[in-house]
């Protein structure tokens, strides 16, 4: 997370939470009722937690809905030379009540490494376990955009710049705002999001204590039932230390989004996000590719039972 020359991203977001705040005054009032997969196969009605990429919406489905999602992120692109890594999660999303669900889940990562001049190193296999606790505080339903607390505290076992043996303790707190700009048709989001995490490597015992802060904007468009087409964009700055210290560097993503319904139990989504610009505190160049990647892609599939 960074600090970019020419902040264009954080305007967007800010555009786009002026929209979800002044757009259509109608609201239908009736709670969610369906299942995920199936309220995005139904005409009129939207579950937007998975229409975008890496933005999330503030939906998080029904009592007695239980939904299984695999998540796959992919890495691309470092300073260091040939750099692949892998992310993947296996969650068990369970909604409590309308404004509440618990989801824990087991994470899983793959790495193939090659800096200029060392041999490939190539790694992977379990990585640890997280717990994602989602609060609604508005329903876009009834009120004039969606609101929704994410936290995410998570333990892992691998340093995920490197791929080194580590010991990984972290939380992710994010606010998740939509709005349906053309009900059933067009939905815009925008998530703010704060991140630390304390990390001691295997090799060297060293400690690395690291923060950041994301803010991102997306919309999508109903093509037909069941599938949506948008893009999104981000602006992620990272610093050393637990609470925002000395800046590391700053990077602006830019990325289409894809969102289609398998069937009424089954859903996909998918994105790759390019580093359009960035900047790194320790090194020269239009982007940042020290703390960030060039290329980032994650593919989601969830089914409900």
């Amino acid at each position: 997370m960074r600090h970019a020359r020419s902040p264009v991203p954080p305007g967007a977001a800010a555009l786009v939470l002026a929209c979800l705040a002044i757009g259509p005054g109608i609201h239908r009032a009736h709670a969610q009722s369906l299942p995920t997969a199936a309220e995005n196969l139904t005409p009129g009605d939207i579950d937007s937690e998975h229409l975008f990429g890496f933005v999330e919406g503030s939906d998080l489905g029904v009592p007695g809905e239980t939904e299984l999602e695999w998540e796959t992120s992919g890495r691309l692109g470092k300073r260091l030379g040939r750099f692949l890594a892998v992310d993947s999660g296996l969650a068990l999303k369970m909604p409590l009540s309308n404004d509440f669900r618990l989801a824990p889940g087991l994470t899983f990562n793959a790495y193939d490494i090659g800096a200029v001049g060392d041999p490939a190193r190539t790694t992977g296999g379990f990585n640890g376990g997280f717990l994602e606790t989602r609060l609604r505080l508005l329903d876009r339903r009834a009120a004039p955009f969606g609101l929704t607390l994410s936290i995410v505290p998570a333990y892992g076992t691998v340093d995920g710049g490197s791929g080194a043996s580590a010991r990984s303790f972290g939380t992710d707190i994010g606010l998740l705002a939509d709005r349906e700009l053309i009900p059933g048709k067009l939905v815009a989001a925008v998530n703010l999001g704060f991140a630390f995490s304390a990390t001691r490597l295997g090799a060297t015992d060293e400690q690395v204590r690291g923060s950041g802060i994301e803010a991102a904007a997306a919309l999508s468009y109903q093509v037909r039932p069941g599938l949506f087409a948008g893009a999104e964009a981000r602006y992620a700055r990272t610093y050393e230390g637990l609470a925002l210290g000395r800046l590391a560097g700053e990077a602006v993503y830019l990325g289409p989004t894809l969102y289609t319904t398998l069937s009424p139990q089954a859903w996909a989504s998918f994105t790759w996000s390019f580093q359009v610009a960035g900047r790194a505190a320790d090194a020269p160049g239009p982007l940042d590719l020290s703390s960030f990647d060039r290329h980032q892609m994650r593919l989601r599939v969830g089914y409900n039972f």
